[in-house]
């Protein structure tokens, strides 16, 4: 139990995808701008990259490793987060189509989002057993999570703060995810 908290707040903290990795930028830019989006964001990650794991997961191990077809990896594991997020995106077509409508172009980036694909490889790299690669899924979807909603509250915040001219609209944004960025930074000591 203790090997997979480890795991899971590694993923969430000390390898956070966003602002540790620089990886789902565009999505975090675009998405942070209210906490009501970055939820729903969040979520849709959250489903798909664990869904792409739990998929890519056994077919690697179980059919393209076996077949001497490891070469194929990042095709297929394209082929099958696209697929996810088909689904995903039918789901929230039919059941919040609010949702649907302000997320607009970001929920067809999921598809190409680089953190998805990135989990999914890392599970393989790092030798993962199934059930430690859907913990490790889990904690970089909630890391990628708890990035957007940080942002998204800080954004909030900046819309009725005092900016300085110069500093109004992208630069500031900047600025504010560069300083959690380094506040995420303090988490590297964690676990060892």
């Amino acid at each position: 139990m203790n090997e997979y908290l480890s795991i899971f707040l590694s993923a969430m903290l000390i390898q956070n995808v966003v602002l540790m990795r620089f990886l789902a930028l565009c999505p975090f830019i675009g998405m942070s701008t209210d906490v009501k989006k970055s939820t729903g964001m969040g979520i849709a990650v959250l489903f798909v990259t664990v869904l792409a794991t739990a998929v890519t997961y056994p077919l690697y191990n179980f059919v393209l490793v076996p077949m001497g077809l490891e070469f194929l990896k990042i095709l297929t594991f394209i082929l099958v987060i696209a697929s996810l997020v088909q689904l995903v995106e039918f789901y929230l077509k039919k059941s919040a189509p609010a949702l649907y409508g302000s997320m607009g172009v970001y929920l067809a980036l999921i598809t190409t989002n680089c953190a998805i694909l990135a989990v999914t490889f890392d599970v393989i790299v790092k030798g993962y057993s199934f059930t430690e690669s859907l913990v490790y899924a889990v904690g970089a979807a909630s890391g990628f999570i708890l990035s957007l909603l940080l942002l998204a509250g800080i954004r909030e915040r900046i819309k009725i703060a005092p900016v300085p001219a110069f500093l109004k609209g992208t630069p500031v944004l900047f600025v504010a995810a560069a300083l959690l960025s380094m506040a995420f930074g303090g988490f590297s000591g964690l676990i060892k």
